[in-house]
């Protein structure tokens, strides 16, 4: 193994995570001949087969396995190097890895713009995805920081509060229930409900608000969509559960109302996210910093909703 390249362990290890050669070469930006013959090299250095085919399915051998793991070691030693030769570097030409969940999208990247504009030079790296991608990220190593609503439980990480996140009922503002006060959630339960898809942060935010009642909602449809949602609630299909940091234009432009529902709106909070023992860099702990510092004077002031001080009325049930 003495003459084996970190490049061949990369390909390797990305073949093995998605047990695909095909899916691996698209993520290298790399042709699937090329792969191939990384992997090749590879078996040939260990002078073991690491995959097998069963059927059209390709399977990590008992080598594989070890290797897989040894592999990861290697990839992360190397990236703490870069890590650490990055401290010389400062925040100026650093890279900013940051994820998530995607109700943030709508207000992120005005962060990361007044960030960027602060610290000329900064490379940033931001992905939006669903809670379990982004969960997946944080147990990989993937990313440096994770905006949240709902830390995780078992993992060893190191959660902060940054600012109130608030969750609302909407519909159209000719819905019967637009004039309402004080609606009772036995009554909401009898409108058809457009919702996100299991797992998704804004669902279990949702069964958590609702409590008991969400055994009794009636549910019409899951949407993956946020975006497609919204457009389903103005059109009149049902009415949804949705975070108020993501409706801000539609409330403006008077497409969709908030409906007063005892017992909202359910006020969460929006969590920065990492490892305990993750070593930031320092364009990563500045960035932290300035989340902790401005992030939340920022997200009002980019979305327009300003949380409501708690009473009996706004806790979650």
């Amino acid at each position: 193994m003495k003459n084996a390249t970190l490049r061949q362990l990369k390909v390797f290890e990305a073949v093995a995570r998605n047990l695909s050669f095909s899916r691996a070469a698209e993520e290298l930006h790399l042709t699937q001949p090329a792969v191939s013959l990384q992997v090749k090299k590879l078996e040939d250095h260990a002078g073991l087969p690491l995959f097998e085919q069963l059927g059209k399915k390709i399977h990590l051998t008992p080598a594989g396995v070890e290797m897989l793991h040894s592999s990861r070691v290697i990839i992360q030693q190397f990236k703490e190097v870069a890590e650490t030769m990055a401290q010389f570097k400062g925040i100026s030409g650093g890279k900013l890895n940051v994820a998530v969940i995607s109700a943030g999208d709508y207000f992120f990247p005005h962060l990361l713009v007044e960030f960027a504009r602060r610290h000329v030079g900064v490379k940033l790296n931001f992905g939006v995805c669903n809670r379990e991608e982004l969960l997946s990220q944080l147990a990989d190593n993937l990313t440096d920081l994770a905006i949240m609503v709902r830390p995780p439980l078992g993992m060893d990480t190191v959660n902060q509060p940054l600012a109130p996140h608030p969750y609302v009922v909407v519909a159209t503002p000719d819905h019967p229930l637009a004039a309402q006060k004080n609606i009772s959630l036995s009554r909401l339960a009898k409108e058809p409900f457009l919702v996100r898809e299991k797992g998704s942060d804004t669902r279990q935010s949702m069964e958590e608000g609702f409590g008991s009642h969400m055994a009794g909602l009636n549910i019409a449809m899951e949407i993956k969509s946020t975006e497609t949602i919204k457009q389903a609630v103005i059109a009149g299909m049902g009415v949804s559960f949705l975070s108020a940091h993501t409706i801000s234009r539609e409330l403006e432009a008077g497409s969709l109302r908030v409906l007063d529902v005892a017992g909202f709106p359910l006020m969460l909070h929006w969590y920065v996210v990492h490892r305990q023992n993750k070593r930031l860099t320092p364009v990563a702990q500045a960035f932290k910093d300035f989340l902790m510092r401005d992030g939340g004077a920022l997200i009002e002031q980019t979305i327009g909703v300003r949380a409501k001080p708690s009473s009996p009325a706004s806790q979650p049930l």
